[in-house]
Formats: structure tokens, sequence, C-alpha cells
């Protein structure tokens, strides 16, 4: 054998490819930004909140690449897809299929469970098709979203030019839906004294429905419909009540429009109780919980199913039984079935109930409405149907897959990541939690700062290099809180008994007031259902969930938080003119964008062309507008100033605005002192819109302040902010309720209270309450371990 024979083959060209290479990145904040990653690793992108970690990697690598996916459609398929802009950037090189697994929530549509929103529910129809005692009928005589019909008449079937006919006295099509609830699981009833005042006439203001007002067209919808509109309710005849309240749709003709009426009470089923009641905006909400009593269907007993659809079963279990089961208790079950006629179908559902049990959500239940998991949840819900993928090669991009997780399950966590890069694919993860940090081959650190002062590579390198970088990231990654030397003493208790809400088993505690008090415990442990369940509904209880930011593009911080209201007073008031001017929705608008900005431009299936306005050259408002100013800026100058700017703009001298500067104080002491005032909201990162959020809530009136994780997307330096605003409501006689993973905030409370000590049903009961020092002395819970281990101790 030769030489030449023995020398290592030369590397294939098809292999050189082994970065993604982004040069030039402007998306947002980031300032021409280069960066390789290598592919089949596994990259933490890391920053401060702001600092342009998701415009690089989901507004820019991962934004690209579904852009570049969907381009190689047809122009046809691509007319339904959403249309996607290609994002600021020079050059993108080496990129492969994303995945993008979101924090975004699972959609709020009321008949949309785990199981649908997996593919759970529908193999378990398809099972219970094939096996179930007596057969009803196929899959969707099981479904609870399709209604039974039944038609008949004359079927008539065109064949060679030959007409037959056929008649069909009757076709039943099965579906699972409860008629009396419709599939809901709950039938509502109306609390008619929260619909109108019946002392008053409707042209008097009788309904007290959100919207309803008598000036536009509901008045004249009323009168075209005949009801008398100057008699007071309480003297309307029954006809005409039942009219009011209850009539079926109805074509009418008011002033030549063609128009349809139809009674509130349909109505108002239609509009409102057809969402979710979480994702309607607050005063609509406010007016369903008053009005409207939702009670369990007794037709169905909240399966949402038929009876035929209950009657049949598997085992003694009939569907419903199996979708109220904790997932790994139905693991279990599915297991114990031996049937090869479906084999195939069984098999697959094994796998997909056992990834919810391997991904810590075992104690789930399939009938579990989507809508009421939290975004942690809801990831980790979309990543169960990559864990058995087949697929190699893929770029997974997560957006902190650690929130809403305890310690002991970021552990859990972390060895999915590293199974899914160890199959071969490229896993890229936004992250603050030092215990997801610490397993990269690969760290890119972003910032120095936030906003303006981000969007730039700070670090690139390995873990051990990020901490003697000198980065502010690098500086913060062995923090560790202490604990505290003296603790707040109580000034009473908020007590809880019986409490029964989901896993909760009749747990009795007290909750002590005037101090910082932490609720911890593993996912699925019952913190949520303690909290929300008894504490939230009391009297003066303000609640700062985790509920998304609702706001479209024309939405700022300072719409969102009502600062724009005493701003646009105080213009007004300095150049005696009408407060709506100084409004870019409103009559101050730019008339050319409408007070936009910019112009949109739709080119169907190709990108939309934004161009700046040239009118108003971006600035939104008429150049009329423009001359009127206070404390020499005008309106547009004030939006483009940060948060911080403002805070001193509006302290003193000409501009002091006390009502602008105490809101604009409490955006600061949450960490968002660099944010624009006039930024939109779609732009904010989520830990941006977190806090925002926590600076808007924080403004009502409250004994008692109920936060429900918020630590979300915050760096580890801001923790320390947090902590500082935590203890100054405290300082103020407030009472502060955390429920928290975080070890830095639980070594900070002046008490604890752990559950567990599982999840599902094997949590629901409090396993520790003291101090933090007690619960770290005593070790006896998974979060006193984790906590020792954390403090040192």
């Amino acid at each position: 054998m030769t030489s030449s024979d023995m020398a290592a083959p030369s590397a294939h060209v098809a292999d050189s490819h082994d970065r993604i290479r982004v040069h030039g990145a402007r998306e947002n904040n980031l300032k021409n930004v280069d960066v390789e990653l290598p592919k089949r690793r596994l990259t933490v992108f890391t920053g401060v909140s702001g600092s342009g970690k998701s415009s690089l990697v989901f507004g820019t690598i991962a934004a690209e690449s579904q852009r570049m996916i969907n381009e190689t459609y047809s122009a046809f398929v691509q007319g339904f897809m959403p249309t996607l802009a290609r994002p600021e950037v020079d050059l993108l090189e080496g990129l492969t299929t994303a995945i993008i697994v979101d924090q975004e929530r699972m959609g709020a549509n009321p008949r949309s469970t785990v199981g649908t929103a997996t593919d759970a529910n529908a193999m378990l129809r398809i099972l219970f098709s094939r096996l179930g005692d007596p057969h009803i009928g196929p899959p969707t005589a099981f479904s609870f979203n399709v209604p039974t019909r039944r038609a008949g008449g004359v079927m008539k079937t065109e064949k060679g030019g030959r007409v037959e006919k056929k008649v069909v006295r009757e076709a039943v099509y099965l579906g699972g839906m409860c008629p009396r609830c419709e599939g809901m699981g709950h039938v509502s009833d109306f609390d008619l004294s929260a619909l109108y005042d019946d002392s008053k006439s409707l042209s008097e203001g009788a309904l007290t429905v959100p919207g309803y007002s008598m000036d536009g067209w509901y008045g004249r919808l009323f009168a075209g419909a005949g009801l008398p509109l100057d008699k007071p309710i309480s003297a309307f005849t029954d006809k005409e009540r039942e009219k009011l309240l209850y009539a079926e749709p109805q074509k009418i003709k008011v002033d030549g429009v063609n128009l349809t009426y139809e009674g509130l009470i349909p109505k108002i089923q239609k509009s409102m109780l057809s969402k979710d009641v979480e994702a309607m905006q607050p005063h609509v909400r406010r007016f369903v919980e008053r009005a409207i009593t939702f009670d369990t269907c007794p037709e169905c007993a909240g399966t949402r199913l038929t009876r035929e659809a209950r009657s049949s079963t598997i085992n003694g279990k009939n569907i419903a039984d199996l979708c109220a089961m904790q997932i790994s208790d139905l693991a279990a079950w599915v297991r114990g079935l031996d049937e090869p006629s479906v084999a195939p179908l069984l098999v697959g559902l094994q796998h997909l109930l056992d990834s919810f049990v391997a991904i810590g959500l075992g104690y789930l239940s399939l009938e579990r409405p989507a809508g009421t998991l939290s975004g942690g949840e809801a990831q980790r819900t979309k990543m169960i149907r990559h864990l058995g993928s087949s697929l190699t090669d893929v770029t997974y991009v997560f957006d902190e897959p650690t929130i809403g997780l305890h310690p002991h399950d970021i552990d859990r966590m972390n060895d999915l990541l590293v199974q899914l890069r160890d199959k071969g694919n490229t896993v890229l993860v936004v992250e603050h939690k030092p215990e997801t940090i610490a397993i990269a081959d690969h760290v890119v650190d972003l910032g120095p700062g936030a906003g303006a002062d981000g969007g730039t590579i700070c670090f690139e390198g390995t873990v051990e290099g990020l901490r003697s970088s000198g980065t502010v990231t690098g500086k913060h990654l062995d923090d560790r809180a202490h604990l505290k030397d003296q603790v707040h003493q109580p000034t009473g208790v908020l007590e809880v008994r019986e409490a029964d809400t989901h896993n909760l088993r009749e747990v009795d505690v007290d909750v002590p007031l005037g101090v910082l008090c932490v609720v911890t415990g593993v996912a699925g442990s019952g913190k949520s259902s303690l909290i929300h369940g008894s504490i939230a509904p009391r009297e003066g209880v303000v609640v700062i969930d985790q509920g998304a930011i609702k706001g479209s593009r024309r939405s700022n911080p300072a719409t969102y938080t009502g600062l724009l209201e005493p701003i646009r007073k105080a213009f007004a008031k300095a150049n005696g003119v009408k407060p709506a001017l100084f409004s870019s929705n409103s009559e101050g608008a730019c008339p050319t964008c409408k007070g936009a900005g910019v112009i949109y431009t739709e080119l169907g299936i190709m990108d939309t062309v934004e161009t700046p306005c040239e009118e108003c050259g971006g600035r939104r408002f008429q150049a009329e507008v423009l001359e009127y100013t206070f404390g020499g800026r005008n309106i547009a100058d004030v939006l483009d100033m940060s948060v911080d700017e403002a805070l001193a703009f509006f302290a003193d001298g000409e501009a002091k605005t006390p009502a602008a500067h105490k809101i604009l104080a409490r955006l600061s002491d949450v960490g968002i002192g660099y944010v624009k005032l006039g930024q939109q909201l779609t732009t904010l990162s989520g830990g941006e819109r977190q806090r925002l959020k926590l600076a808007s809530q924080m403004s009502e009136p409250g004994d008692v302040y109920v936060l429900d994780e918020p630590t979300t997307g915050l760096h580890l330096a801001d923790v320390e902010n947090l902590l500082a605003l935590l203890d100054r409501l405290v300082e103020a006689c407030k009472s502060v309720i955390v429920i928290e993973h975080h070890q830095a905030v639980m070594a900070h409370a002046d008490w604890i209270i752990d559950l567990g000590p599982g999840a599902g049903h094997d949590g629901g009961r409090v396993v520790f309450e003291g101090t933090p020092a007690e619960l770290v002395a005593g070790r006896s819970t998974l979060t006193g371990q984790h906590l020792a281990a954390y403090v040192g101790a």
C-alpha cells in the first residue's frame, strides 16, 4: 500500500459549512452586528433585558430562516401564509430550518385544551372509535367541537350525463358536542339587573352593557326594531321585554340601511361569551364577571360531551374519564392496554404522554384549558412534539425555557436541551439563568446596556471566558443573594382555610401581612391555585400576573401607562388648545400616515414595504401641532425622550408636571429608564413588557400586592433592582406576596410558604412555613435543598 493510499482523505467541501454567519444585523437596536455561531452546538445568548438578544436570535436568524422556507412554496400557497419581512441584515449564511419554541401563550380560545392543542385528543378519539364498547361511530362522535348534524331530502348524483336521484330520509352525522353547553362545559346565566337599570328608559341610558351607547347606531337600531325608547324598561310589556332581551336575528331597515337586529342576550353571547374571560379587555371582563354566572353544565357534568360519547368505554373508562386523569396516570393506563389491532396508535400515544412526563408536565390533564397554561408550561408543551423527532441539522430556537421552573426542574430542562443538541441539531437559547448558561458550548453576550445603549456584541466564547470577561453578565454570573440578618415582623395575617382549588388538599395556611412573603414549590405544586384561588379575589388585593400586554403597533409606554394623558393636558393648558391635538391617534395625527409615522404598502405575497412618511418625516403629528411647545420641547420631542430623560424634564422648572413625574418614577423604579416614551410596544422584549405592566399596575390602590414571577425576563443584574423595589413596597406598609422560583427572591424573603412535595396529585400541601433561614437549616424540602446550595450553607 502506498503512502498516498494511507493519507487521510481531504475534507469534503460540504463539511465546511459548519457555522451560521451573520453580518451587518441592524434589526431594532442592533448596531451592525457581526457574529459566527457554531452549528450542532448549544449557544446561549445573554445580556441585560433590552440589549438586543431577541432582535438577533428571533428577529434576524429565525425570522430569515422561516421567510426563506416560506419562499419555497408556490405563490398561491404563500398567499395563505403570513407575510414575513426580510430582517435588516447585510448577509446571512449557513442557515438551517428554524423551529421556534417561544413563550407565547397557546391561545385563549375556550374550546382549546391541552389535549386538543397537542395530538393526544385526536389519538384518543381514534382509539375509542375502534375499541369503544358500545361502538357509537367515527372519531368525530367523541369530539366536543363537532355538533351532531341531521339531514334529510333528495341527493342527486351526475354520472355519464345521467342524473341519479336518491331519496335520503334521514342521515345522521355524529358529533360529540354536548347540545346544552355547545361543548363549553359550562352554561351561563345572566343577572338582568346588571344589563340594565329598569327605572330608566333606553334613551336615558338604561343599558349598562359596555359599548351600548344610544348616541350611535344602537339608538337607531332599537328604534328601527319598534322598541319604545322613552318608556322605562320596568313599564315594558312582556312582548317588548322579550324582544329587547331574547329576539332572534331579524332584518330591519334603518334610515334606508339594511341592518340585523337581535336581542341583547344572544348578542352578548356571540360577542363576549365566545371569548376566554382572560383575553377580554379589562372593562369588558369586569362586566362579564359582574353580570354573568358560569355554572357546570348539568347535561354533561362539565365534560363537554354527549351522553352517547360518555357511554362508550374501554376497560371501564370513557374518554371524559381519561381526559380528566393526570397525564402521568393516563400514561400508566395506556401502557396497560394490549390491543394488537391498534398497536401503532398506542405506541404513538404512549410516546406523547411519556414526553409530557419527561418534560415535567405530567401533573397536567388533557382537559385543562390551553389558555390557563403559564408561559413556561405553554413553551414546554410546544417542545413535546420535537422530543421524539427524527429530524437532525435543525436549528431549535428557545426563548427563556426555564421560565416558571423550580431549580429542581431546570436540571431536567437542561437535559432536554442537551439531548436535542446531541442528536446533531443547533440549539440557540436566549436565557438569564446561570444554571442554563453553564451548559452552553458557546456564549454570545450582548450589551453593554439596554435600548440605545445596547445592540453590540460584548463577548463571544466559553462560559469560563464570560466569567473573566468583565461584562455586566460576566460580573454577575456568580452573584448569590444572602439570607437577611433581620426579617420584618408581620402586622397581621390573611387566613386561608380548607382551600381546595384544583389540586389543593383542604389547605389551611396563614399568609403574613406587612412583609415580603414568597410562595414557592415545584411547577404544578399548587402555588397559583392557592394565591389566585384564595387570596387574589379579596378586597384590596392588586394582582400583577404574567398575562400578555395587549397593544397594537400604535401603542407605546406613554399610552399604556396613562402617562400621555397628563402630558397632553399640560401641553393643551400651556398653549390654550384642545388636548386631542397632542395625540397621534386623534386630531393631531398627520393626515397622510394617519399618525403611524410610516406608510405601509402591501404587495401581496411579497414583503410589505414600510417607508417613512414624507409629510411628517416619521414624527406622526401635523406640522402645526409641532409648533406648540411646553418647556421648550414639542410633543414629538417628548415622545422621543427616554423615561430617565423625561423624569428629569417633568421634575421641576417650566415643565414641572407632578402627575407625569409620578408615573415616570415608577417606570424608572422597575428598571426601564432607557425605554423611549413613544417606542412601539411590539418592539419591547418580554422582560421589558413584564416590567412595564408591573409599573402600570402598581398605581392601583391596594394594601396587598400579589406578583406572579416578577423575575421573568430579568437579567442577573436587574434582580437586585427588583429586590430593592419589593423592599420599598414593604417599607411603605404594603404587604407583598410573590409566587417565585428564583433563589435570590427566596433568600430575600421575610417568610416562605413552600408547597409540594411534588406536582399534581403529589402536591397540593404546605410542606414548609417559616423564614428562609429555617428552610435552609432544615433542608426538609426540594426547595430547601436547592436554596441551601444557592446560598452556600
